[in-house]
């Protein structure tokens, strides 16, 4: 041992305090550090450059309905790996993996009560279970989540998130589209709204069904949307796209959603909507 490593040991250090890992958040728009406890009550939204942060179900339900107060709804079961999917893991252990760092079964969770005491069903994509990806169990959960606004007489509002549909199920995932597709007819033939809120991000196989059917059609400042990604729209058309192709505020200049909506503000726009949609109905 040296003399410098001997004289270091012997030096009358305090022992080292431990600094919890998640106490501070990075913002990854502007890239300033806010306090994490500040951040999630802020809604997950930098106080800086105001960039909305992806949150889960469990976040929006309570920001969204009166008092915190709703019930979740239970997920039908599904078939866990229908073809026995296996790349560098099995699929099912994809599943286990996912299913640890999340409160719920998969990507999407729907839950009924009340946005300014007025009856409402909602739909949340996680994108933080695999990626918000649609498969069987997606499909199956929003389906009964349609099922469940036509019982109560609500409007079923979705808040999409997601990568696409999920690979691991094939064909299987693909059919969801046409699925969701005839629930929101269902849905409009029982005069209910169908309200969409489009996450940061949209894009694949969900952009093309149900994320773009909505009666309404909102997103949240500066969330991706799109199918294919832009590289492979360059690369296809060998032209290169505008700034800020694919983001929110593009897609409303251009006509292709009616609002983008501050996250402050979104359960005072899904009263007035739900509102205006039921009025006369109402009277």
């Amino acid at each position: 041992m040296s003399w410098f490593s001997r004289v270091r040991n012997n030096l009358p250090f305090g022992a080292k305090r431990d600094t919890p890992d998640n106490l501070w958040h990075k913002c990854k728009n502007c890239g300033e550090m806010v306090f994490s406890k500040e951040y999630e009550e802020n809604e997950h939204i930098c106080p800086h450059c105001g960039h909305h942060g992806r949150i889960g179900a469990r976040a929006r339900f309570d920001a969204l309905f009166d008092e915190g107060l709703y019930d979740v709804l239970e997920s039908p079961e599904v078939a866990e790996d229908p073809l026995k999917f296996r790349d560098s893991k099995k699929y099912t252990e994809r599943l286990k993996t996912a299913r640890a760092n999340s409160e719920f079964a998969d990507a999407l969770t729907n839950a009924k009560g009340d946005i300014d005491g007025q009856r409402a069903v909602v739909g949340v994509q996680d994108f933080a279970f695999m990626g918000g990806s649609m498969g069987m169990a997606v499909g199956s959960a929003f389906l009964a989540g349609i099922n469940a606004a036509i019982q109560a007489h609500a409007p079923y509002i979705i808040f999409t998130a997601a990568g696409g549909a999920r690979m691991q199920e094939g064909i299987l995932s693909l059919m969801q589209m046409p699925r969701a597709t005839l629930a929101i007819d269902r849905l409009k033939s029982e005069g209910l709204p169908y309200i969409v809120v489009l996450t940061d991000p949209t894009t694949g196989g969900v952009t093309a069904s149900y994320a773009m059917l909505g009666d309404i059609q909102i997103a949240e400042p500066g969330a991706l949307i799109g199918f294919a990604g832009q590289r492979v729209i360059e690369n296809t058309i060998r032209e290169k796209l505008p700034e800020g192709f694919q983001r929110a505020e593009y897609l409303l200049d251009h006509g292709m959603i009616d609002m983008v909506v501050h996250r402050h503000q979104m359960r005072d726009t899904l009263s007035r909507l739900i509102g205006y949609m039921t009025a006369n109905e109402a009277a």
